[in-house]
């Protein structure tokens, strides 16, 4: 694969869908056992299950060996009200606890501390302000500076942020002493504004991207397109102009999935890609699609029928 992959931990968290401890544990067993040496996770998936889940699965592991990235932003409080309702933020867990938005340099702190707690570890790799695009005076004041103390105190490596609006990503590379961003959806086969600002802001000031969201939640997962786009119903337009692109790829015997993969992974800015799995047998499926051969033709061939923009 031209860049490395990474895990994206969401569905250990329980997203859409329950699965086992066993379940999960596999599917970080076979990521390890392909290479794979990033996993993301967050307070958010799964209201800590994914970060305890994680630290349970990568125990007992050499830690100089792989990268963590977690994230700040969503604090996690006992719910006093609970009644046996399950989680409403699309995960199948019990709504025990609730996330309580603190982008402060106090929450930061103890959202960090929890994490290191669920997760079994004295010290996070990378550490990312969490979809803060409502939040950012709140977050360039104290979750960014609070992070960037940290990373100076040796308890986090790498600072960053991770969301799905790509000119607020471009704001903070803009104004703070970020290290890496972790890009959801923003820069895909099937649209790239992140072309207009912020991935060559990214090439200019040394800051790595973390690609994830790469098959638009679904619409660009597999061969003949889907019908979910950011996790919703995806528009008539949409669907049609990535039946286009499925129609191109197939001509070079390309499946949608494996040019979605590396169409973001040639970036010079991007340092990996992040797919999530739902279990041990779609790690290796993912795996396969990052290592397939992509002819270099059918680049040129998708920005001349206008389904794609050129880079640079």
């Amino acid at each position: 694969m031209s860049v490395p992959l990474g895990l994206g931990c969401a569905q250990l968290g329980n997203l859409y869908r329950a699965m086992s401890d066993e379940n999960a544990y596999e599917i970080v067993d076979e990521a390890w056992s392909q290479g794979i040496r990033y996993f993301d996770t967050a307070p958010h998936y799964g209201v800590g299950l994914s970060e305890r889940r994680l630290g349970v699965a990568l125990a007992g592991r050499p830690r100089e060996e792989y990268v963590l990235s977690t994230k700040v932003g969503r604090l996690l409080e006992e719910n006093p009200a609970y009644a046996g309702e399950r989680d409403d933020q699309g995960f199948d867990v019990p709504a025990t606890v609730v996330r309580r938005l603190d982008y402060s340099r106090d929450g930061v702190l103890r959202s960090l501390e929890s994490s290191l707690d669920r997760l079994g570890l004295d010290r996070i790799d990378i550490a990312f302000v969490h979809d803060c695009e409502d939040h950012v005076e709140e977050a360039l004041a104290g979750a960014v500076p609070a992070l960037i103390e940290l990373r100076e105190q040796g308890v986090v490596s790498h600072v960053g942020l991770g969301m799905n609006f790509d000119t607020i990503l471009a704001r903070f590379v803009r104004e703070s002493d970020v290290d890496t961003i972790m890009l959801a959806g923003r820069y895909t086969l099937l649209e790239q504004p992140a072309l207009d600002e912020l991935l060559p802001l990214c090439v200019e000031r040394g800051v790595r991207v973390m690609a994830a969201g790469v098959f638009n939640s679904g619409i660009l997962a597999t061969s003949t397109p889907g019908t979910t786009y950011n996790y919703e119903e995806a528009p008539r337009e949409l669907v049609t102009r990535a039946q286009r692109i499925a129609d191109v790829c197939a001509r070079f015997g390309v499946e949608l999935p494996v040019a979605a993969i590396a169409m973001v992974a040639a970036h010079p800015a991007v340092e990996s890609v992040v797919l999530g799995a739902s279990s041990a047998a779609q790690v290796r499926s993912n795996v396969a699609r990052a290592a397939a051969e992509v002819p270099a033709e059918l680049w040129p061939a998708l920005v001349e029928e206008g389904l794609l923009r050129e880079v640079g």
